[in-house]
């Protein structure tokens, strides 16, 4: 029997789960994502970045500027007031988070359509100039930047026009940038009067999420400015951007004197700050005079107000207005505060799970349990404190914990495969152990190992001893090789039948057998059991001697004791070997009793202890025996079933003579002889009749051998 390993295919299944994890980690399925920006929000949350002053201030359109004001859209040249008040107080770009893509509707033109005016009141309104031309009139004048929502449907509308040069460095990052098809864009006079053109579209994650600001889209296959890229652009008083790409996207968008690493796809990543007040004006503050400074400063127009929804999620919780998300980006551009998450971050991650895969696979199969587990564990954590470590001090965005998973997972699988080879072992060895060994005893042990150990216990137990008649002169008249292979076949089937009733092998000595019952495992009905192994085992022999008798080899009639009694039971044998095994007086009972068989002429001798505890089974007495050495007599039953012409019920004619031989009566003889007469193949009989002949009387019966 060829001793299991762990082989090659315990570490190769584990290396298939570790490479398939890597491919699909690499692949970055929706998952996979939904893991990673869960690391990169409880990054922020733990480390929001520190509010710095920049620039950078919010015009917000808020509730109490409606309220105020009158409810949105207000009249352009309300907002045309705004822009040039803004501008007076030094900004450097005025930016609208605001789509003005419908005409004014309280525009003098927009009111004579569709309505029946009087002519006197049409004719002063056709007079007036139009709101919207008012609009575009002070954004000619100013520095101001119109927004564009990108759209995936065609039939918004084309690209906007392009009021900037561009300088591509590499190939072209079309490919990479977040793509739209169309878009709503500002009325043509105000688009044409604007300093420049952004999109205001974010791609919030599938959770919704902002995490991310383009600095650049791809619209119908052209590329066009985000509102961050535009303002920043139209504040310096440049008019070109230079984009630095390579063969795996976007690695830098230049903007004036900034040079703004990206991610692969050209976006931003955006580092919040907790609420801060300081960063949003109220536009009525700015409309009475009353705003706090904005000079040099490149003011947002949005809003916060809840009926105007522009409001999104924020990776530290909670809803902010779309706006701010701008303002924040634009902060932390100009503050050096940017949140990189480099194109090799990917490749880090997955180089990670790889070789962690490779060391924790190794040690969870080879090394001893507590030592993988600890290393994994410190594994595990030293991977995730270097991300957090990079997050903290360099703002680099590094997922280790999402790898982590998957060095768990594998450490996990090759636990599993490490457990299942200790069990193919355990199970190899319990085999093994079971050809030598019963398999109760083997079980019992492998349960409860700490009986091992040296020692024994009181136990009541039954035993069952067989013997060959004869073995000796068999093994001198045939030749070894075909005498054992004999004897093993015989012994065999025997060791099958006593494991078969759950017995326990005591021992083997040459042909004659010793099987124990209720040791080690208590056995409530070890009598029983004991009995119907002694009773099939007799009824294999009988066979087994009629088979090789047809086939004219000589094989001797096997003989069976069976007895029940208290014993001491346990591992004997000093620290040298194991041996476990019962001692006590009822062990050599039995293996007088068994040799009493030769003497009186029987197969199978039971001993009072066995019959009273199975009274179900046919036997009939053979007498109280006095063994040779006792003092006290045992009584012998010899099952029916085992007799040379096997009876089913009762014996009726030996019951009646063996209670005259009992009793001591004269009429004793005369029955046995004619049941001699009747019965010469009974060796019982036979046994009793020569007793009486010879003058004994009664049925204790003296032995004076063993």
């Amino acid at each position: 029997m060829p001793r299991p390993r762990l082989t090659s295919s315990g570490g190769a299944f584990c290396l298939a789960i570790l490479l398939g994890l890597c491919v699909v980690f690499l692949l970055d399925p929706m998952p996979v994502q939904k893991a990673r920006h869960a690391v990169f929000d409880q990054y922020q949350r733990w480390q929001p970045r520190p509010y710095q002053e920049a620039p950078v201030r919010v015009v917000d359109l808020d509730e109490e500027s409606l309220k105020r004001i009158g409810q949105w859209p207000w009249p352009r040249t309300q907002v045309a007031e705004l822009v040039q008040r803004l501008e007076q107080a030094g900004a450097a770009a005025v930016v609208f988070d605001v789509l003005f893509a419908e005409p004014d509707r309280t525009s003098p033109e927009q009111l004579l359509r569709g309505n029946l005016l009087p002519p006197a009141l049409a004719t002063q309104l056709a007079a007036l100039p139009s709101h919207d031309g008012q609009f575009a009139e002070v954004l000619s004048r100013g520095n101001v930047v119109l927004g564009f929502a990108a759209e995936q449907s065609a039939a918004a509308g084309g690209p906007p026009l392009s009021r900037f040069g561009l300088v591509q460095q590499g190939p072209s990052p079309l490919a990479f940038l977040p793509a739209f098809q169309g878009a709503a864009r500002p009325l043509p006079q105000l688009e044409q009067a604007a300093r420049g053109l952004g999109a205001m579209t974010f791609r919030p994650d599938a959770d919704g999420v902002v995490r991310r600001v383009p600095l650049f889209v791809s619209l119908a296959g052209e590329l066009r400015p985000s509102l961050v890229a535009e303002a920043l652009r139209v504040a310096q008083r440049t008019g070109r951007y230079r984009i630095i790409s390579s063969d795996s996207g976007v690695q830098r968008v230049d903007i004036g004197r900034l040079q703004i690493p990206t991610a692969a796809s050209g976006e931003l990543w955006v580092y919040f700050t907790r609420p801060q007040a300081s960063r949003s004006i109220p536009a009525w503050q700015v409309l009475d005079g009353s705003a706090a400074p904005v000079a040099g400063s490149i003011i947002l127009v949005g809003t916060s107000a809840q009926g105007l929804q522009d409001l999104r999620f924020s990776p530290l919780g909670g809803i902010i207005p779309g706006v701010e998300v701008h303002a924040q980006a634009l902060e932390q551009v100009l503050t050096d505060s940017l949140l990189l998450r480099p194109g090799w971050a990917l490749a880090v991650e997955g180089l990670a799970l790889l070789l962690g895969g490779l060391a924790l696979g190794l040690l969870a199969l080879y090394a001893r349990a507590l030592v993988s587990a600890v290393l994994m564990l410190v594994l595990v954590a030293a991977l995730n404190a270097a991300a957090w470590y990079g997050f903290a001090i360099h703002r680099v965005l590094l997922d280790l914990f999402t790898p982590s998973l998957g060095l768990m997972l594998v450490y996990g699988a090759a636990s599993i495969v490490r457990h299942m080879a200790a069990e193919r072992e355990q199970r190899w060895i319990q085999a093994a152990f079971s050809r030598y060994v019963s398999p109760n005893l083997v079980n019992h042990l492998v349960a409860h190992p700490e009986q091992l150990a040296l020692g024994g216990q009181r136990q009541t137990c039954s035993f069952v001893f067989t013997d060959i008649t004869g073995f000796t002169a068999m093994m001198e008249r045939q030749e070894p090789e075909a005498a054992v292979s004999l004897l093993n076949e015989y012994l065999e089937q025997v060791i099958a039948i006593a494991f078969r009733h759950e017995g326990t092998l005591d021992r083997i000595v040459g042909d004659a057998v010793a099987i124990m019952f209720s040791a080690p495992i208590p056995q409530a009905d070890h009598q029983q059991r004991a009995l119907s192994c002694a009773l099939e085992i007799n009824r294999f022999a009988q066979g087994y001697v009629a088979a090789l008798h047809e086939q004219g080899v000589a094989f001797g009639q096997t003989r069976i004791a069976v007895h029940s009694g208290e014993v001491v039971v346990g591992n004997f044998g000093g620290s040298v070997i194991f041996d476990y095994r019962a001692l006590g007086d009822p062990v050599n009972t039995t293996s007088r009793l068994e040799s009493l068989n030769g003497q009186i002429g029987t197969l199978v001798c039971v001993s009072a202890a066995i019959r009273e505890h199975c009274p179900e089974v046919p036997m009939r007495p053979v007498g109280e025996v006095l063994l040779k050495g006792k003092a006290e007599a045992v009584q012998v039953f010899e099952p029916l079933e085992a007799m040379a012409v096997p009876a089913t019920d009762r014996d009726e004619a030996y019951e009646g003579a063996y209670q005259l031989l009992a009793s001591g009566a004269d009429e004793a003889l005369g029955a046995f002889e004619t049941l001699g007469q009747q019965r010469p193949w009974d060796g019982l009989v036979a046994y009793h009749l020569q007793r009486l002949r010879n003058g004994e009387r009664g049925n204790r019966l003296v032995m004076a051998s063993k």
